[in-house]
């Protein structure tokens, strides 16, 4: 039976798994010398823990590599160690995490309310609520735009491994709650500030999510955790099609392809170690025929000379008799096999596999030739809105000379009353229109009180009464009485925009049918939608009535730098 431990030697932290942050449970070790739970480290290795193109296995802490996946046995000793903790843990027996022994008859309340906060260990993953605060905080991220220096670790090595779990009460200089004296123990989610025992009860925290700060803490330093997230959320934005977060895209694609030309490399290397086995076993068998036929033209060989000492024996001899009857049989010619058509060639042999292998290269190289061609193509430059075309225009619209700005006057425009104009809504098409691909835009709204920008279809209505809606082909954001935002569904969508936008960012992709609005100064998303384009869709403006002047503010394209 093992020695029971002094508490004086008992501390959470020295029976924390560093995977799940709770009590070991099954208790492994590494080669590297650290400890996890047994299903927590198998599950991170199966789960992805692995190395560049899954070839070893890593350590969660120290990140030393494994080439070959370690065979891990239980720590016993750990083990037995740990039970003796749980239990005194389940006794209520409160253990000084300083070190002390003893029983802290003070802090006995305050340890029994961290015990209860801990939430039931979870094998193999990690612990519910820690996950869900992670993914909580990045979501908050992608929600309200993120910016560009909380993206810049991706471009980063990964950090250091966390040091030893520190506990902030073995700390002597434990910050105080200013009110309650109290120690800083708890983080309030909610406020996002440090807490006492005593803040939690009172009516300004009460009803808050509150942690304990240690897990706070433990949540804040797990680098792969937290890069794994902020990548998902990355990707799901970009998937979205934010314009803003390009460069991003642009990294990932970089480290992709490095990805696949590294396994392309590897690729041809494995296909070179192949052929050459192929071929050397083609030049075994070669070698194996060619040795059968020298051992039969040997043996032909010896039986011609045996025949010729023959004759000229014969010939020496005065028996005629003798002569007459053996001369025969050593004078006929057998058949002689003809071995001027034998020969030793194989397939492999004559050139047919270096012909293949230069015709491959050939081709290979006059692709890779094209693949920059290729990226730069993929790239398309933002989109050059042209001219609008002013026989669509409303006749109280006026249009800049250069076709980039427009603003509704007072009065009705002597134009003809063509098919293609508006003649109710004051709005406008702009010249080119699209089928396919992604295309980004400004618009500068300035501080108009209302307006209308999107796209619509170049086969929609235009006379008289319109009902603006994605199933009549308009796709557009609208402000009405300064804050009233709207995407024109049917019924409206209403939206809430925390900052006034005075630059309108409007990003299309026709193959994807997505059409997205940005705050363009606060680089912010304020409405997404996706739907079929089934028709050529046009840029729509529309920069409302000039309310007696209050609105008279033109729109205006802005012109954007073209993106590589």
């Amino acid at each position: 039976m093992a020695m029971a431990l002094p508490l004086a030697f008992l501390s959470e932290d020295q029976f924390t798994c560093s995977i799940c942050l709770e009590v070991f449970n099954n208790p492994v070790s590494t080669p590297c010398g650290h400890s996890f739970c047994q299903a927590c480290i198998s599950s991170y290795w199966d789960g992805g823990g692995r190395g560049t193109f899954h070839e070893f296995y890593e350590c969660p802490l120290c990140k030393e590599s494994f080439r070959k996946r370690p065979e891990l046995q239980i720590n016993r000793t750990l083990k037995e160690i740990t039970e003796q903790f749980k239990q005194l843990a389940n006794t209520g027996v409160p253990i000084d995490e300083r070190g002390g022994g003893g029983v802290d008859v003070q802090n006995s309340k305050k340890n029994h309310h961290r015990l209860a906060l801990s939430p039931p260990q979870r094998l193999g993953e990690m612990p519910e609520t820690i996950f869900a605060e992670m993914m909580a905080r990045f979501q908050r991220l992608s929600t309200s735009g993120i910016p560009e220096t909380s993206l810049s670790h991706l471009n980063d090595p990964h950090p250091e491994s966390p040091s030893p779990h520190h506990d902030p009460d073995s700390s002597p200089n434990l910050p105080l709650c200013p009110v309650h004296l109290k120690g800083l123990e708890f983080f309030c989610c909610t406020d996002n500030t440090c807490v006492c025992c005593i803040c939690m009860e009172t009516a300004e925290h009460r009803g808050h999510s509150v942690i304990p700060a240690k897990r706070e803490w433990h949540i804040k330093k797990v680098p792969d955790s937290c890069s794994c997230i902020a990548r998902c959320v990355v990707q799901n934005v970009i998937c979205r099609g934010n314009p803003f977060v390009g460069w991003v895209r642009i990294r990932l694609v970089i480290n992709g392809a490095v990805c696949v030309f590294s396994k392309l490399i590897s690729s041809l290397e494995r296909c070179q170690a192949e052929v050459l086995e192929v071929l050397e076993m083609s030049r075994r068998a070669a070698e194996h025929r060619a040795q059968g036929l020298l051992r039969e033209l040997e043996e032909e060989i010896a039986e011609l000379k045996n025949r010729s000492t023959a004759l000229s024996q014969l010939a020496l001899s005065e028996d005629y008799v003798l002569f007459l009857k053996l001369f025969p049989t050593l004078s006929t010619t057998q058949s002689a096999k003809d071995w001027s058509s034998v020969s030793v060639v194989s397939e492999m042999t004559s050139g047919v596999i270096l012909r293949t292998v230069n015709q491959m290269m050939e081709r290979f190289q006059e692709e890779m030739e094209k693949l920059p061609e290729v990226c730069k193509s993929s790239f398309r430059p933002r989109v050059k809105l042209d001219i609008p075309i002013k026989i669509t225009a409303h006749p109280r619209l006026i249009i800049s000379a250069d076709g980039k700005q427009v603003h509704c006057g007072d009065h009705h425009q002597l134009v003809p009353n063509n098919p293609e104009r508006f003649d109710r809504v004051v709005c406008v098409l702009a010249h080119q229109g699209f089928n396919s691909g992604r295309h980004y835009w400004e618009v500068e709204v300035g501080e108009k009180t209302d307006w209308d920008l999107g796209v619509a279809s170049r086969s929609i209505n235009r006379k008289g009464k319109i009902t603006v809606s994605p199933a009549n082909g308009y796709w557009f954001l609208s402000l009405r009485d300064r804050s009233d935002y709207a995407f024109r569904t049917e019924p409206s969508t209403n939206l809430t925009v925390s900052h006034r936008p005075s630059r309108i960012g409007i990003y299309v992709d026709c193959d994807k049918g997505l059409v997205s609005f940005y705050n363009v100064e606060a680089r912010l998303l304020i409405y997404t939608f996706t739907d079929i384009f089934s028709d050529t869709i046009h840029a729509f403006f529309s920069p409302c009535t000039n309310k007696s002047g209050q609105n008279e503010a033109p729109l205006i394209i802005v012109p954007v730098a073209k993106t590589e």
